[in-house]
């Protein structure tokens, strides 16, 4: 790469030399996510991870892709980069416990107006936090320079993961029947969802209106930009103590269109809104955009930023080893007959 420069490209607007930069500078966060498995580092032409199923009879691969929406415009306005990376991944891992697979690696893309190699490194910087939470390997990426198709201020990300299940260990609903317990675990805050609507309730177009104090004292920004929780090492270590018949993600769509998801047909999840703590942030949403209740369920996660559904004689075990890992987790609710779904009282 040291011969690799073109001054034509460059007068473009596109300097490959950028990249290279980006890539020397994210370097040693990118090698905290590796784990045993992983057979290359970052720059060749593809991600190369060994798979180790001596202890699987039937492995299944299980991969997720996503991004983070607008809250990027958060981060751009405020000029903090370093944890949407986190939530790029979260994005992903989360999806893919749902089936009960553990994420084993982990790609990034990263479209910009303009490629500040200081920049990219703060992204991916959370990139490999997100992965180290996680417990996946970051192994491999790419930073694309769009000048001309987009701000040279702004860019966008998105993440890809693919992890490992036994067979006869997924998730998949069958074994859910009435008298399950629902256990919500808390959410961080808003997460990775919903954020063109809360940029309309606050009218967000300035880094100005990020500086607003809420009521807990937290500035509007600092409490809007806090990552989504990673859920996996709880919930993998959960799975592996106690029945869990169902996991769902409660990502955009909220409580209506993602708990639903994880029930056989002919089921309801009937939740208790009072059980959990809805975090400040949500009610200051409500109130100022004057949204109604409904609208926010199904929007936002309301502080609980995934489901599982267990046996009610689990449901405090359950409880008390989310605890441990530092997951504050709730009965919410229970698993009736019949009903569309999932009935919030």
């Amino acid at each position: 790469m040291k011969n690799s420069f073109s001054e034509s490209y460059k007068a473009a607007g596109v300097d490959v030399t950028a990249g290279y930069e980006g890539v020397k500078l994210m370097k040693k966060d990118v090698e905290r996510t590796f784990i045993p498995g992983v057979l290359t580092g970052i720059g060749g032409f593809g991600g190369l991870f060994q798979l180790d199923i001596a202890d699987m009879k039937e492995p299944v691969l299980v991969s997720g892709t996503d991004g983070v929406g607008t809250k990027l415009k958060l981060a751009m306005l405020m000029d903090k980069h370093d944890t949407i990376g986190i939530d790029a991944v979260a994005m992903c891992v989360n999806d893919i416990i749902c089936c009960g697979a553990k994420p084993l690696f982990f790609l990034d893309y990263i479209a910009i107006g303009k490629n500040v190699p200081e920049k990219v490194a703060e992204i991916v910087k959370g990139v490999a936090e997100g992965c180290v939470r996680a417990g996946c390997a970051l192994i491999g990426g790419e930073t694309a320079e769009h000048p001309g198709m987009m701000p040279e201020d702004e860019y966008d990300i998105a993440g890809y993961t693919t992890g490992v299940v036994d067979k006869s260990k997924m998730l998949d609903n069958t074994k859910v029947k009435e008298g399950d317990v629902i256990i919500g675990l808390a959410s961080t805050g808003v997460h990775s969802n919903g954020f063109s609507l809360v940029r309309k309730i606050f009218d967000i177009t300035t880094k100005e209106a990020l500086e607003k104090t809420l009521p807990d004292g937290r500035t509007l920004g600092e409490a809007l930009l806090i990552p989504t929780e990673i859920y996996v090492k709880p919930v993998l270590d959960l799975i592996s103590k106690v029945e869990v018949k169902a996991i769902s993600h409660i990502t955009g769509g909220g409580f209506y269109e993602n708990v639903p998801r994880s029930l056989p047909d002919g089921f309801t999840a009937r939740v208790t809104k009072s059980s959990f703590e809805v975090p400040a942030v949500f009610r200051y949403m409500q109130e100022t955009g004057h949204i109604p209740e409904r609208d926010m369920y199904n929007t936002f996660n309301m502080g609980i930023g995934m489901t599982c559904v267990v046996p009610a004689d689990k449901a405090n075990e359950a409880v008390e080893i989310l605890g441990g890992h530092g997951i504050k987790a709730y009965c919410i609710g229970e698993i009736v007959k019949g009903g569309e779904g999932i009935e919030l009282i």
